[in-house]
């Protein structure tokens, strides 16, 4: 298979891709790339290496990204069928990205080849290859707002390598993953010592940062609790006229009742479908329930020192009146059916929640894309709000969780993080891999994170990334534990992606050092 280098590039992108979840195959994902590293040393000019890489990706990305075509299901302004092509057009920009990286790879380890003329890859190129991927991810992560969705790190989510995302970060983390894939590859060619030097270094690593991690403490009944809610109530009759109270009245059912210790309720993102702000001027925004019934019946729920934490829709209003955009918010109730601080959804998705260049597309008619008429506007950016009894709790709405290094207010450092979402968009993949990346930021961040969907996956996650309790996807149900504690700040929670650029560096060094020692 090896004589058609492109037919085996896409082969091993499509398989990659079961690395991660739900199929959590890693070991597949660590054999193909492997082989993507074969083909990228063998290459024999500067395209090949390019295109190889390149179509290693579009196989990669079209199967981990299958989720998106779901929710096209849901838009009856575009046709369902529109979401395979987008997935696909998706993939065509993404393995940009891997073909970078093993052209870059490619040429570091070209002039040493000229040198000595050999013909099977070395530590060195490995290296390199493995600091390629950390910087090209990293852009993926950020460029054009970005798209950091499965990167290669989450793989190791099943092992106690995952740990290591404490010390690294997730983009370093990638990096080790195509390092180890390197280490493979040398033994296949019967270059072991790398291999039994490395993989037991860095399982002791993992093992040292949180392999012997205590397991949860036995629970104090005085001790305040967590109440997530899950509905399981999708898309499916959202327009329908008694979806607003038929969603409330399902949150009010799984809401429970206060008991001995303080609450804190959370609910998922956008499930009160009623504006709960007073104040807006113009009152037929009110018809649908007016704010204070909507708050009076939620706070009946919570006892005098329950908090809740809810998801809805923020109106921003102009100089003359008319609203000129919405927020994707969440605020904190008290029993007191009183609002306090709200948090507006800062990393808002192109083309769902806001259009981009809109007087440019919007007569091409891709505005039927964005649901509202109006666009959501962003708000400023990670934040923790105070939320009385429980600490300072930082919000992360839905998508926001897998931006590694873009999740906490490093000045206000919150007690755990909340990530309200809706995953009935995303099919039967998506909803596990989202909460795969949310386990990464709890051990980068050393935070617990509480995750409360329509429909699932729903999960109380500790400060190492462990899953206390979950809701399966499509059923309903609550969740209540006590609410897990935070771990000291980490050594990424301190120095953020930095320390990628400096793993990568390190790793170009060492490479350029074997270069030197070769010569």
């Amino acid at each position: 298979m090896f004589s058609r280098p492109l037919l085996t590039a896409l082969v091993a992108g499509l398989v990659s891709a079961t690395g991660f979840a739900p199929l959590n195959l890693w070991p597949v994902t660590l054999i193909a790339f492997a082989t993507l590293l074969w083909l990228s040393w063998s290459a024999p000019t500067r395209k090949a290496v390019l295109l190889r890489g390149w179509v290693f990706g579009v196989g990669h990305f079209t199967v981990g990204n299958n989720w998106i075509q779901h929710a096209f299901d849901y838009q009856d302004k575009m046709p369902p069928a529109l979401g395979y092509f987008a997935v696909v057009l998706l993939a065509l920009y993404l393995a940009v990205y891997p073909a970078f990286a093993m052209g870059l790879a490619w040429r570091l380890s070209r002039a040493f080849r000229r040198r000595t003329k050999s013909t099977a890859p070395d530590l060195a190129f490995v290296l390199a290859a493995a600091a390629s991927w950390i910087l090209t991810e990293y852009l993926r992560g950020v460029l054009f707002t970005g798209y950091p969705w499965n990167p290669l790190g989450v793989i190791w989510l099943p092992t106690p390598v995952a740990q290591l995302a404490a010390w690294t970060g997730t983009y370093a983390l990638s990096g080790i993953a195509v390092l180890v894939a390197g280490l493979l590859l040398l033994a296949a060619r019967r270059d072991y010592r790398p291999l039994l030097i490395g993989a037991p270094l860095l399982l002791a690593l993992a093992l040292l940062r949180g392999g012997f991690a205590p397991g949860p403490a036995v629970p104090d009944p005085a001790a305040p609790r967590v109440r997530v809610v899950q509905p399981n109530i999708g898309q499916e009759g959202v327009g329908d006229p008694d979806y607003p109270e038929r969603v409330l009245a399902k949150m009010l059912e799984w809401s429970g009742r206060p008991g001995a210790a303080p609450r804190l309720l959370v609910w998922p993102e956008g499930t009160v479908n009623y504006y709960v702000e007073d104040g807006y001027a113009d009152t037929r925004f009110y018809r649908s329930g007016d704010p204070r019934w909507v708050r009076a019946r939620i706070a009946a729920k919570l006892g005098p020192r329950d908090v809740a934490l809810i998801g809805g829709t923020s109106l921003f209003f102009g100089a003359d009146g008319r609203v000129n955009g919405a927020g994707n918010s969440v605020w904190s109730l008290d029993s007191r059916a009183a609002l306090g601080q709200r948090y507006d959804k800062a990393h808002l998705v192109p083309y769902g929640e806001y259009l981009p260049m809109r007087t440019l597309l919007a007569p091409l008619g891709l505005a039927r894309l964005v649901m509202g008429e109006v666009d959501f506007i962003p708000g400023p950016g990670p934040r923790a709000i105070e939320t009385p009894g429980f600490g300072k709790a930082g919000i992360q709405i839905c998508y926001e969780i897998v931006f590694s290094g873009q999740v906490v207010d490093r000045a206000n450092r919150p007690n755990f993080l909340f990530n309200p979402s809706n995953d009935a968009w995303f099919g039967k993949w998506g909803p596990p891999q989202h909460l795969a990346q949310a386990r990464l930021r709890a051990i980068e961040e050393g935070l617990p994170i509480l995750r409360s969907t329509p429909t699932g996956i729903s999960a109380v996650i500790d400060a190492h990334g462990r899953v206390l309790e979950s809701i399966p996807h499509g059923q309903e149900g609550a969740i209540e534990l006590v609410l897990p504690r935070p771990l000291p700040p980490t050594l990424f929670a301190q120095a953020g992606n930095w320390l990628a650029f400096l793993v990568a560096g390190a790793l170009y060094l060492f490479a350029i050092a074997l270069r030197r020692r070769g010569r």
